[in-house]
């Protein structure tokens, strides 16, 4: 994911350089409308009274469908209050400027500033080809690179960025075509409030998802009985319904009081919006990493089939969950030899826990002989305690007998991501292939092991909610 990241950096510094190019080209002349009433006034006979003379100039006016649109261009750096008069003396409109040491005028009333339009539609181009590099990062990332947190961040913010830039695209077109109507200050206030925006675009999906998941859960309490781990799924639902709610609670009240404290419930809607898309955004790419794992079947052409242990029953079978790991390797196992000749080596991966009678790998081998697999096609890691430590030390094991060799693991199908990230952190390239489990009990653990991969980096999650929460925080503050 650093060439995307690359690509970004890249392509906002040529939006950058953009946005100074039009800028100069401009010349500094910046366009103010403002509506004139149900009256008319004739152009030729609009005279300006400024507060402070020299401060900016004026261009010839023009009237538009009940607006007066007057290029602005600067004059000394400063403040002032234009009153615009018509013939007879009467005022019947007012503008209020500040002009910059570079000339760059700030219209106070409308919030525009010179070459506004463009700055909108470069955020827009941003916005949506940024969505377009992420998405593209996500697809095209194969093999052990795709297992990275990386994936996540370009499969959930990519919807993020694409449902904003569609946004300022309507919102960038009707400031263009109606600027009058739709002024820099609706503007920022679209802006702003993206992430209540995309809260609203997501609200189904997210509420079917929840339903789903508590279904799921229903079934899973049935068939094993409640314990805190199986309701994890209804937890997260509740948790999705009930942030969505909260979320049109803020948003539909209607707050009165200063232009300070209205500003700062503002901005408080946004920032709670903001953390809630943030992590849908997360969610959202922990599950679309885990389904593409979950359904991947690697190239036949390891040389080693890692397959990582789980509890097994005291009498020393395997349950379903474990058998199911064991059978997918053994598949992959005889499809490899038949297509290409290639006997891999298969190295069951778990230690011995403190109430298994023998170690996971010992129980898989001996299920695996039982399944016609050569004793010399087997070698055993049998100290691990965890999925990291699968990697880690199958990984010392593999290296030892044959340095580079190509590997593939296999566990069940909500493991296949988590366990591919723990590999990258090992040192362990690898790709992974999923067992099958039954409906009712697969969402529950996804989900678990989607929440356990955002526990795993809190500082760096936050670190990235907390430039989002930085940006749409602080133009609500500045702007409301």
């Amino acid at each position: 994911m650093k060439k995307a990241t690359i690509q970004i950096a890249v392509l906002a510094a040529v939006l950058l350089a953009l946005c100074f190019g039009c800028r100069l080209a401009m010349r500094n002349t910046y366009t103010a409308t403002l509506p004139i009433g149900a009256g008319t006034v004739a152009p030729e006979d609009i005279r300006f009274e400024a507060e402070t003379p020299g401060v900016v100039e004026y261009g010839a006016p023009r009237v538009e469908k009940g607006y007066i649109r007057v290029p602005i261009r600067p004059g000394k750096p400063g403040e002032t209050f234009v009153d615009l008069m018509d013939g007879a003396g009467n005022e019947f409109a007012m503008m209020s400027f500040h002009v910059g040491r570079f000339g760059t005028i700030y219209d106070r009333v409308t919030g525009g500033f010179t070459g506004d339009s463009v700055a909108l539609a470069a955020f827009t181009l941003f916005c949506l080809a940024s969505a377009a590099i992420m998405f593209r990062a996500w697809r095209g990332a194969k093999g052990p690179s795709f297992y990275a947190y990386g994936t996540i961040h370009a499969a959930g913010f990519s919807l993020f960025t694409l449902l904003t830039g569609l946004t300022m695209l309507a919102v960038t077109l009707r400031h263009v075509l109606r600027p009058g109507e739709f002024n820099m200050l609706s503007a920022y206030s679209a802006i702003s409030s993206a992430s209540w925006q995309f809260m609203m675009a997501t609200a189904v999906p997210v509420l079917a998802f929840a339903a789903a998941m508590a279904v799921s859960n229903i079934a899973l309490v049935r068939h094993e009985g409640f314990h805190p781990k199986n309701v994890l799924g209804v937890g997260i639902a509740l948790a999705l319904v009930a942030g969505e709610a909260l979320a049109f609670v803020l948003y539909g009240r209607d707050m009165s009081g200063s232009e300070r404290e209205i500003r700062l419930w503002n901005t408080l809607c946004n920032v709670y919006a903001t953390v809630f898309a943030g992590f849908e955004c997360v969610l959202a790419g922990a599950i679309v990493c885990g389904l593409k794992a979950a359904r991947h079947v690697p190239e036949p052409d390891a040389d080693y089939i890692l397959i990582l242990g789980c509890k097994f029953r005291r009498d020393g079978t395997l349950t379903p969950l474990l058998r199911g790991r064991v059978d997918r390797a053994i598949e992959f196992w005889k499809h490899q030899r038949q297509t290409t000749g290639r006997e891999a080596v298969l190295v069951p991966s778990g230690g011995q826990g403190s109430d298994e009678p023998i170690a996971e790998a010992e129980a898989m081998r001996r299920y695996m002989l039982q399944q016609g697999i050569p004793e010399d096609r087997i070698v055993l890691e049998n100290q691990s305690r965890n999925t990291y430590q699968n990697m880690q030390y199958s990984r010392a094991l593999i290296e030892k007998a044959a340095p580079g060799a190509k590997v593939v693991y296999a566990t069940t199908n909500y493991h296949v991501f988590r366990s591919g990230v723990w590999a990258n952190l090992a040192g362990l390239p690898c790709e992974g292939m999923g067992s099958k489990t039954k409906w009712w009990y697969w969402p529950n653990a996804f989900m678990r092991e989607c929440v356990g991969l955002i526990l795993n980096r809190i500082p760096q999650e936050l670190a990235v909610l907390a430039v989002l929460v930085a940006f749409f925080g602080a133009l609500s503050v500045a702007l409301g």
